[in-house]
């Protein structure tokens, strides 16, 4: 027997029919003579709808009543589902994220996971009930409040599950058919891959693929956990996510225990999040970037690229840019407009009509001419590059937003990555 968890996303079970086909594919598994967790987010897009309605009440919501407010949706999911699996004939038990043991820090609205304890849900499994958590939420010891885990926090929510109980698999269902080289509603060629590594994943997370949230992967690779990406519309074979040197016995059999050499290159992603800030005219001397990024850490931004330019000779200054979040350019420009004077800095510019696109791939370690062939490409299609980072298995540049989307599927071409049919995309969020 299996000890299998299950999450499923809100396009999943956006209305009544999805969540009596979620409960069917749920009790199939059971039938299979497995023990299921299953974690379930908000229905549909009700998460948005509960935060609209939150900032029609005020313009800014208390945090704290507002991660009382957004537990809501995750509440109405795992009691319906379980009526739902009940009413197949199978017994079935909802727990709340605090019910299910998920504990922690203080944080409202990006609380992150200190500890589990699912004492309650092992008790459910060995009576032979189906547990169902609600997904996103957890409870705080010292303050005894709720809090959220921020978006994709229902991902996060089933893998600490599966490392908690130590389960064989964890199966995160949406409505595509698993991991793709590019996301399929903008390059349709894209294709499904079998398997893809943690490490890879994880930079593809991080550049913008929406399929998995980057928190969920990274708990996975540390704690262990085989991850299985497939879609709630029907029951084809995902897309693996494995920890090399770790799969899982499931996985291996999932994937009829093949072993093959990593290819080089394992998918593109774009991300139009971003915003690019250059502060110019910086004195080129040492201790100066190190007083920028100072002030932009005291705002607990999330810098992604650096990129200095060389000092002009004539004036002995340099212009300094970086990447961030849209939704931390405003405190950022602040920060740093305030300590203009101390810093010494001309000025300020802030670009958000900025896209990044990152090609991701294990087999760069051993291949060369990877970079020359992206810069090709891209040089061929007239889209200009701004800025370029690289890690040992992506790079990473920066091109205008409204080429982005030509950008992804130039380059998706030009490194053999289209499919001979079409993507299959059954819903229409990616979640």
């Amino acid at each position: 027997m299996s000890l299998i968890v299950q999450k499923f996303g809100g396009s999943s079970v956006a209305d009544a029919e999805s969540i009596k086909r979620v409960a069917k594919r749920i009790v199939d598994t059971k039938k299979a003579g497995n023990d299921i967790v299953v974690a379930v987010s908000a229905m549909g897009d009700s998460t948005d709808e509960l935060l609209d309605l939150a900032h029609q009440v005020t313009p800014i919501p208390a945090p704290r009543e507002l991660d009382m407010l957004l537990t809501a949706g995750e509440r109405i999911s795992m009691a319906l589902l379980a009526m739902a699996i009940k009413s197949m004939g199978y017994d079935a038990r909802s727990f709340t994220g605090s019910q299910a043991g998920m504990i922690t820090d203080a944080q409202h609205g990006a609380a992150r996971i200190v500890d589990v304890t699912p004492g309650r849900l092992r008790d459910a499994l060995d009576e032979g009930a189906i547990a169902i958590v609600a997904g996103f939420q957890g409870f705080n010891r010292d303050t005894k409040d709720i809090t959220t885990l921020g978006r994709g926090g229902s991902d996060t929510t089933a893998v600490a599950l599966a490392a908690a109980l130590g389960a064989d698999i964890c199966e995160i269902y949406t409505d595509v058919d698993g991991i793709f080289t590019a996301d399929p509603r903008v390059v349709p060629q894209a294709r499904k891959l079998d398997r893809v590594s943690s490490e890879e994943m994880l930079e593809l997370a991080a550049a913008g693929a929406k399929v998995l949230y980057i928190r969920a992967v990274e708990y996975a690779r540390r704690h262990g956990v085989t991850l299985h990406v497939r879609s709630s519309f029907n029951s084809n074979t995902g897309t693996i996510v494995y920890n090399p040197g770790a799969t899982s016995p499931y996985a291996t059999a999932v994937l009829n225990g093949e072993t093959v050499e990593e290819p080089i290159i394992a998918g593109v992603a774009a991300d139009l999040s971003e915003a690019k800030v250059t502060v110019v005219g910086v004195p080129d001397i040492p201790g100066k970037a190190a007083q920028i990024f100072k002030i932009v850490a005291k705002t607990n931004a999330n810098v992604d690229m650096i990129v200095q330019n060389v000092s002009a000779a004539s004036t002995g200054l340099t212009d300094i840019s970086f990447t961030l979040p849209k939704s931390e350019g405003q405190q950022v420009l602040t920060a740093l407009t305030n300590e203009q004077a101390n810093v010494g800095f001309a000025g300020l510019q802030y670009d958000d009509q900025i896209g990044k696109l990152a090609l991701v791939g294990a087999g760069m370690r051993t291949n060369t001419g990877v970079s020359a062939k992206l810069f090709e490409s891209l040089f061929e299609a007239g889209i200009n590059i701004e800025m370029i980072s690289t890690s040992e298995i992506r790079i990473s540049v920066v091109t205008r937003a409204d080429t982005i989307n030509q950008a992804l599927r130039v380059v998706h071409t030009a490194f053999g990555l289209d499919g001979d049919d079409l993507a299959v995309v059954h819903g229409g969020t990616g979640r």
